[in-house]
Formats: structure tokens, sequence, C-alpha cells
């Protein structure tokens, strides 16, 4: 089942390397934080043109709290800041801002700045934009499933439903097509994980502060280069039975 042009694509984007290109340059691991801001913005202005109509981006997973706490008050300090900063840009760009993950463990002021950016972007419909902080995969599902009765029959959409309510998402987030990690590592860690089943994944070696719409557009090009068969067998003139003997 190949995927359609014209389909609004869900990509999510591990933003790694930031440590590693401030180290590379003899600077504060700090520093390649705020360049990766940088490379947020990159991202966010090239998505629309390419059919993408919601970006999921991981900010700081739920085990990131274990990092030094420098650091984290960095990253945090950088998260309020891009809010306040971008929230006016987004609503001129149609860009909706959410955050998912939990907000319990948040500072009030970097609270009352995302409650603020959502409230300014509510009416975006170009781009749904989502910053995965204090997230985790695994926490959502089982905080979906903990929210079902015991009688109650929920099927695959109804259960999505389910795990965007636990993350704060907006219920109708469609499943992710494609996630993309910079920086060469190849792992999800913990990242959209019910909600990516059936994801093409790509690890590529680009630090993210390097990042820019260029590589954005080279993997969407990708993507749509690749078949995607849910399951089933290749539409192409391949061996019918050898293709279904390797899936099965």
């Amino acid at each position: 089942m190949a995927n359609s042009p014209n389909k609004g694509l869900h990509v999510g984007l591990i933003m790694d390397g930031n440590g590693r290109w401030a180290q590379a340059r003899g600077l504060p691991r700090t520093e390649g934080h705020g360049r990766g801001a940088d490379a947020v913005r990159r991202a966010v202005e090239a998505a629309p043109e390419l059919g993408i109509t919601t970006l999921t981006l991981y900010a700081f997973s739920a085990d990131n709290w274990r990092r030094p706490a420098g650091e984290v008050s960095v990253l945090m300090g950088l998260l309020e800041s891009f809010l306040v900063r971008e929230r006016e840009n987004c609503r001129r760009r149609g860009v909706r801002l959410g955050l998912i993950g939990r907000r319990d463990r948040l500072s009030p002021a970097l609270v009352r700045a995302i409650e603020a950016a959502e409230h300014a972007t509510g009416e975006g419909t170009r781009l749904y934009l989502r910053l995965a902080v204090d997230y985790s995969g695994r926490s959502a599902i089982l905080a979906a499933a903990a929210a079902l009765r015991p009688d109650e029959h929920c099927d695959e959409s109804g259960f999505l439903r389910r795990v965007n309510h636990a993350c704060h998402s907006d219920l109708e987030t469609p499943q992710v097509d494609l996630i993309i990690r910079t920086s060469g590592e190849q792992r999800l860690s913990d990242f959209l994980l019910f909600e990516s089943a059936y994801a093409e994944l790509m690890f590529i070696e680009t630090l993210w502060p390097d990042f820019d719409g260029a590589d954005l557009r080279r993997a969407v090009e990708a993507f749509r280069r690749r078949e995607r068969r849910y399951g089933g067998v290749s539409s192409s003139n391949g061996n019918p039975a050898v293709e279904l003997a390797i899936a099965g």
C-alpha cells in the first residue's frame, strides 16, 4: 500500500546530537542545545511545504531528568524562551502548538508559557506542531490501558484516541508515518511507541544543530519512494510465495 503524495504526513523527529555537536567544537553541551533551537525553527518552516501536517518533536523525555541539573535547567529555559518568542510567528504561519507529556513536573512559569502558546495558536490549521516534553511512550500506553473499563471493548482507533488523551494531544492526531532520528543513533528511546507501529524509520548522520529544511526534504522524498505494505505483500512483480514466507 503506497503512501499517497497528497496525504498529510505525521512526522516524528528525535532531535539527537546537540551535545556532540558542541563538544566537537570545544563548546559546552548547553551551547549545542541553543543551536538546536535554530534547527527546530528551520524544520517547522519547511514542514508544510513538504506535505507534513503533524510534526512531533522529541524535546525532553521522561528519562532526561537523569541528566545533570544544570543541563536540565538550560533545556527548560530554552523551551520557555522558544514558546514565548515563537508563538506569534507560529500564529501568523498557521502553526498550532501543543505540548504532549506530563506537565506536573514542569515549573509554573513553563506551564504558563505552554498554555499561552497553545491558546494563541489554537486556530492554526497549516501544521500541528507537538513538542514532546517529559514524555514517555510507555507511560502513555499504560495510562490509556488503565483508563479502560473491565467490560469495555476498544478497537485500534479507539485506543489511539485514548493514548492521545493520555499525553494531552488532540484526540484525532493520526498515527505516525515517518520517524527521523539524527546523529546516527538507531533506537526509538520510548518515543511514540503505539503510534509508530507501521512508521517508516530513518536514521541520519547529521547532528541536530546542523539539520535544515533540505535534510527534511530528502527524508520525505526517500519516504515517498518506499512501499508501505502494512503486513501485506509487495505490489511489484516479486514472487508472492517467497514474500509471504519472509513475512510469516
